[in-house]
């Protein structure tokens, strides 16, 4: 209890500041400016007390502080419960436990406390660099953990004593992570707050939207196929399908029938992948036209779009297999069909009269109306830009003969308007094009730039097709990527530009890593365990076996370490254990050896308290010093040394 309840030294005080301090930066971009600046204020404090030696400030002025800061936050967020009002409150109870480090179990809340705060970090984010920092808190947390129970070794001391306890713990760590039975979503899946910011593709789309987002070059998805990687102008993977159009902007159906299984036949050979999905906070599933089966959870919405039963908020991944000859739809239905014929009653008049005569011309052929389309827009000359100019309330009109410049976007609605005026169903599809392998994990990364939009037409007897007018003005976009298809000296994303490979190369790698972490860290999930498992040899485990492998293999380490650390324990000097053995004889006369004294000091003072056994006591300690410290000691000195002082008997 004594020990528990001494004075916190200043030493102590230093580290736990320190670990304060580093466990708290990370976690202040995530609360308020208010707290942030009291809690430097409530560091400041304390390092201004700990080097003046002032005394800690009275318990009647920390509780009213406490007692602010908690409504403080609960005034901030409306809770005290979830991610950030939590983090904030742990923030707040650290600050203000800095002011009243007493005794040595204040040392350990506090430590206790940091700790708290680095898993309060993955509560954010779950990046390398957060891990790394999290290490390095995490061992300064231990060292002064160290300190609290003693802070006579030097800071580089207690911080190599934290590191080989923390390099210890890992193989059980390991153990752990491998084969802990695994909850489905991160251990940190607690409900997320809300109108959390996410990136990538809207339910709405209108004139701008697209390119707007072709400025990031951010991870939309990964994918890994199976077999050989499909030529770039098929990699069309579809998103959502936006059938309403109120003259500016094209949305997706709010009211959706949705089938568990695939509602169509499949043609040609599958395509079989894997794709790992950045978070978005919508339902969709990108696939590659046209899906062939539906990734757990899901269902497909009667536009053959992929959907998940809850929303996208962390990493997913799925596999999935695709028929990139079918057609889906041959049968459509009559309201759905009307649906793709929906157009605002007036507004562009010019491709109104266009695809009047189109239809005259053509009756009911909707392929020959699709040919007559595509010849439009191949003569009209369009320049495929990612700076389009401003349209008005005819955007359409405006896009097609006036301006003649837009993005994908504008290419697909424009297209779509023309085909319902000429009484074909059509609708946009958004989604992503292409994507661009990584050398170094093989990997096919799409990222946001890679965001497009296309056409579907349904055409009697084949059901929906695609066709991507985008491609008629600009076919290297389609068959290339977007920095093959822009005009020159327009701005680019850094990662599309084509005159930086060395950083592009760098690039690589780091995503690679990156992308390394997210598959076996993050994601390692109950199907990679059971799939570990199997590997092993265990087909059904339960938690029974599971247990006893965890209890085996944790005891195989424990006996490693255990052998491995009485192999490198200290080996006691055995002159040293003689006179250890001497000194407490010498003890019981009440004549205690000091260990900050030398053995002639010492036995010049205890010849002169029992001047009897001067001569045994001289003798002993010349011999104990000779061997310690002499530079050639003779080789019976210790058979002498250990045969006199067992002859010594005071």
């Amino acid at each position: 209890m004594a020990r528990i309840n001494r004075p916190v030294s200043r030493r102590q005080a230093w580290w736990l500041l320190a670990t304060a301090i580093a466990a708290s930066l990370p976690l202040l971009q995530h609360v308020p400016l208010w707290l942030s600046i009291a809690a430097g204020l409530a560091f400041a404090w304390r390092a201004v007390l700990t080097w003046r030696h002032w005394r800690l400030p009275p318990r009647w002025l920390l509780i009213p502080l406490v007692i602010a800061g908690a409504v403080g936050v609960f005034l901030q967020y409306r809770t005290i419960v979830g991610r950030t009002p939590g983090i904030a409150l742990l923030l707040v109870f650290l600050a203000l436990k800095l002011l009243e480090l007493r005794a040595a179990r204040d040392a350990v809340v506090t430590a206790l406390l940091c700790y708290f705060l680095v898993l309060g970090q993955f509560l954010f984010t779950q990046t390398i660099p957060t891990a790394m920092l999290a290490c390095l808190t995490v061992l300064i947390t231990t060292a002064a953990l160290l300190a609290a129970s003693d802070d006579r070794p030097a800071p580089r001391q207690q911080v190599y004593r934290a590191g080989l306890l923390l390099a210890q713990a890992i193989p059980f760590m390991l153990l752990l992570f491998l084969l802990f039975p695994r909850v489905q979503g991160p251990l940190w899946g607690i409900p997320q707050d809300r109108f959390t910011a996410v990136s990538g593709l809207s339910d709405t789309m209108t004139p701008g939207s697209i390119a707007q987002l072709s400025q990031s070059d951010a991870i939309a998805f990964r994918v890994r196929f199976k077999g050989t990687v499909p030529p770039q102008s098929q990699l069309y993977w579809r998103g959502p399908v936006m059938p309403s159009f109120d003259g500016r902007s094209w949305r997706v159906a709010q009211t959706l029938a949705a089938y568990p299984t695939i509602p169509y036949d499949g043609a040609g050979t599958p395509v079989d992948y894997e794709v790992t999905l950045e978070p978005h906070g919508k339902h969709w599933l990108f696939a590659l036209e046209m899906p062939a089966n539906l990734p757990p959870d899901s269902a497909m919405t009667s536009d053959y779009q992929p959907i998940a039963r809850e929303v996208v908020r962390n990493r997913l991944r799925y596999t999935q297999s695709a028929w990139p000859d079918s057609h889906a739809g041959a049968n459509e239905t009559r309201a759905a069909l009307r649906a793709a014929l929906a157009l605002p009653a007036a507004g562009n008049p010019r491709i109104r009269a266009i695809s009047a005569g189109w239809q005259a011309t053509h009756g009911d052929n909707g392929a020959a109306i699709v040919a007559a389309a595509e010849d439009l827009f191949n003569r009209q000359l369009l320049t495929y830009t990612l700076n389009p100019p401003l349209l008005g309330p005819d955007m359409v009109d405006e896009f097609l003969f006036d301006t003649k410049r837009g993005f994908c976007e504008h290419f697909a609605a424009a297209f779509v308007f023309s085909l319902r005026a000429a009484g074909v169903p059509a609708r946009v599809v958004a989604g992503y094009q292409g994507g661009e392998t990584n050398p170094v994990d093989g990997y096919l990364e799409v990222r946001q730039y890679d965001a497009h939009a296309w056409t579907e037409a349904w055409i009697a007897g084949r059901g929906w097709v695609r066709i991507d007018p985008t491609a008629i003005s600009a076919p290297s976009r389609v068959s290339s990527n977007l920095a093959a298809a822009v005009p020159a000296g327009e701005g680019l994303p850094f990662l599309a530009r084509s005159d930086m490979a060395w950083l592009k190369e760098l690039r690589y790698r780091l995503d690679a890593v990156t992308n390394g972490w997210n598959q076996w860290v993050l994601g390692y999930n109950p199907q990679r365990q059971r799939d570990l498992l199997a590997s092993l040899g265990l087909r059904e485990p339960d938690w029974r076996s599971m247990t006893a492998i965890l209890s085996i293999l944790s005891g195989i380490v424990l006996l490693v370490l255990t052998v491995w650390i009485l192999r490198n324990r200290q080996r006691v000097d055995p002159a040293l254990t003689a006179w250890r053995r001497f000194t407490a004889r010498m003890a019981r006369l009440g004549i205690v050896w000091q260990a900050w004294e030398g053995p002639l000091q010492f036995a010049e003072r205890a010849a002169r308290l029992t001047p009897q056994h001067a001569r045994d006591i001289v003798e002993i300690a010349a011999l104990y010093a000779g061997l310690r410290y002499g530079p050639n000691p003779r080789p019976d000195d210790l058979s002498r040394l250990k045969s006199r002082i067992a002859s010594f008997r005071p």
